[in-house]
């Protein structure tokens, strides 16, 4: 390496280190009362930061969905749609009732690959979980494309390590896509960020997740 070259910024964090980053970004979230929060494992050290948040969606699509799913059972109701006319204009829209999801969202830290991971679950407000197919509908028109390809086609149903339980996660075998060249330019401009905040700010809000700008402004590293 060459005098005045920087050694490339690393995609990969230690525990201790995520730990750190996950206490710098849960004081903004209560700051901001953004909702997350700090899960312990009982009788273990291990632990995730989670959030819970409610998602609107249209009700039709999720009808859909679910008659699609339960087709032995004739428990849907027609879709309920209210048309509106603009007289003055002399056009008529359809104004779908919307139903509302239940997200929770889980931040675990994977040893293997040495970066944090997504986990997340969705239901219905009854409490019925959505299948993965379900899931897929509800990404964002702007990010299903991009979920389709590369890197973020590697959203799949996996049981949550500490929980035993069923969740869908994006898989962290390509992190380094995305984070490599937000982590170098970082380096170059000589920010000190906060790896969680800038990981969130790109996977989160493919799954329903937004992060508010604040957190890029006010949550730095650790020192």
């Amino acid at each position: 390496m060459m005098a005045g070259e920087r050694n490339p910024a690393s995609c990969h964090l230690d525990e201790r280190t995520f730990r750190l980053c996950c206490q710098l970004f849960l004081q903004h979230s209560e700051t901001i009362q953004d909702g997350w929060s700090w899960e312990q494992i009982k009788g273990t050290d291990e632990g995730f930061i989670k959030k819970t948040v409610l998602i609107p969606v249209k009700a039709s699509v999720l009808h859909k969905q679910h008659e699609c799913s339960m087709q032995d059972e004739n428990t849907v109701t027609d879709d309920i749609q209210a048309n509106v006319e603009d007289e003055t204009a002399g056009v008529q829209a359809v104004c779908e009732i919307h139903a509302v999801l239940r997200y929770e969202y889980h931040i675990l830290y994977s040893c293997s690959y040495q970066i944090p991971v997504l986990y997340f679950r969705a239901s219905t407000l009854d409490g019925r979980p959505l299948a993965l197919e379900e899931v897929w509908s509800n990404v964002h028109p702007n990010y299903r494309q991009r979920l389709q390809q590369g890197p973020w086609d590697t959203l799949t149903q996996q049981e949550h390590p500490l929980l035993g339980q069923p969740f869908f996660m994006l898989h962290p075998c390509r992190t380094e896509e995305f984070m490599k060249p937000a982590l170098d330019l970082a380096q170059a401009e000589n920010k000190r960020v906060n790896y969680i905040v800038t990981w969130l700010s790109v996977v989160g809000p493919v799954v329903g997740l937004d992060v508010p700008l604040s957190y890029s402004t006010e949550v730095s590293a650790p020192d």
